[in-house]
């Protein structure tokens, strides 16, 4: 396994755009627009923040911008739980009203409540 700095390291710098506005915050349930995902979103990054190798591996076709935010989530799907690193352009709010499914949850939030999750009192800062 790389270590954490290597990890960074291969990442290409991309700038920040003029004015970057995440639509979501952490705690909130979405729906990947594509494949129909859901997730509870626990980090943004302002852009892209990945490795090369990853944006490389999406198909062109539907490989999104790097000049916009990215988010973290716990996410489910019909048959596992797993950890998403998603472009603001895929994502939709979910407006299911049902908790997300995923074994993390419990250690970084504390309730749901109106489509949302709220974050433990020790996360926050």
């Amino acid at each position: 396994m790389p270590r954490h700095d290597t990890l960074f390291a291969e990442a290409e710098e991309v700038a920040a755009p003029a004015i970057a506005h995440a639509l979501f915050s952490i705690g909130d349930v979405v729906r990947h627009r594509l494949f129909g995902f859901r997730g509870v979103v626990f980090d943004v990054d302002p852009v892209f923040a990945n490795t090369e190798d990853w944006y490389q591996a999406i198909p062109e076709e539907i490989r999104p911008r790097k000049d916009q935010p990215f988010y973290h989530l716990l996410a489910e799907n019909g048959e596992t739980s797993y950890v998403a690193y998603v472009s603001q352009q895929n994502i939709l709010a979910d407006d299911s009203d049902e908790p997300v499914d995923h074994p993390a949850i419990d250690g970084i939030f504390d309730t749901y409540a109106d489509g949302r999750y709220q974050l433990r009192r020790e996360h926050m800062h």
